[in-house]
């Protein structure tokens, strides 16, 4: 049902007073899609429990065609009173409160052909953006350690262009004893890192099996991967790169590797 609201203080509107609240969206077991085109793609994912969304007058007259269709509820007000309720301007007018799924089980990914693993990345631009960067690339899914970012969480999201609600995730808490478990499916796991003693990526996809499988491991801009992660590695390998730039944005750099090792069919 579609309804059109007059007063910021209407109380069916209550939940999207803590949009900008991670810690109260996970404890109520939500998370926030924003923006037209990922709020779009997720109703037509068809995947997920909307709870409800919330939309301007321009953005509830450019998908009308989706949520005149829903069972859920939509509510319409003017700008002003949609930066009230959400206590900032978000992105293109559209915000929805979906149900977060529970956690997806390792054993989903084990018979995956190319996996992206996550160590330390915090930042939500660099974690949509390595979503993002693995759907181009046709990975099958994202393994995710104990300290990097939720890929639910609103900015990733919207960065990863709705990537992040379609491709599969996993966080390992116990993250070197959940790449060995990969391993021991025969996944082969490749560390990118900058270090002058790696292998240069065009001669290690060079030696590749094309069918091979693998768990590309990346970590956080800066500190880069733990020296306990890259010693039970199977490969290491470096992108080249001019000597006076001293490593990549990590979103750059998974591309590059992505596309160099992905499967060639």
């Amino acid at each position: 049902m579609i309804y059109w609201i007059t007063s910021a203080d209407d109380p069916r509107l209550h939940s999207y007073r803590h949009v900008g609240d991670p810690e109260w969206l996970r404890h109520n077991d939500l998370f926030v899609a924003e923006g037209r085109l990922v709020v779009d793609r997720l109703i037509a994912l068809d995947r997920f429990a909307i709870e409800s969304i919330l939309v301007n007058r321009a953005a509830h007259d450019a998908l009308l065609h989706r949520l005149s269709a829903l069972d859920t509820n939509v509510y319409v007000c003017d700008d002003e009173i949609l930066s009230r309720i959400a206590g900032f301007n978000f992105h293109r007018g559209c915000l929805a409160l979906v149900a977060r799924p529970p956690a997806t089980s390792a054993d989903v990914l084990l018979k995956a052909e190319r996996l992206l693993a996550l160590e330390g990345v915090g930042n939500p631009d660099n974690v949509g953006g390595l979503f993002r960067t693995a759907a181009a690339f046709g990975v099958d899914g994202v393994l995710l350690n104990a300290t990097s970012g939720d890929p639910l969480y609103r900015k990733a999201i919207r960065t990863s262009m709705g990537a992040a609600l379609r491709l599969p995730f996993v966080r390992l808490e116990e993250w070197v004893a959940g790449l060995e478990r990969f391993r021991g499916h025969g996944f082969r796991i490749v560390a990118l890192t900058p270090h002058a003693e790696a292998v240069a990526i065009g001669d290690f996809a060079r030696e590749l099996d094309r069918w091979e499988r693998m768990v590309v491991l990346v970590g956080a801009e800066g500190p880069g991967l733990d020296r306990v992660t890259l010693d039970r590695a199977d490969a290491r390998v470096r992108i080249p790169t001019d000597t006076a730039v001293d490593s990549l944005n990590v979103v750059v750099a998974a591309g590059i590797a992505l596309e160099r090792l992905r499967p060639r069919r």
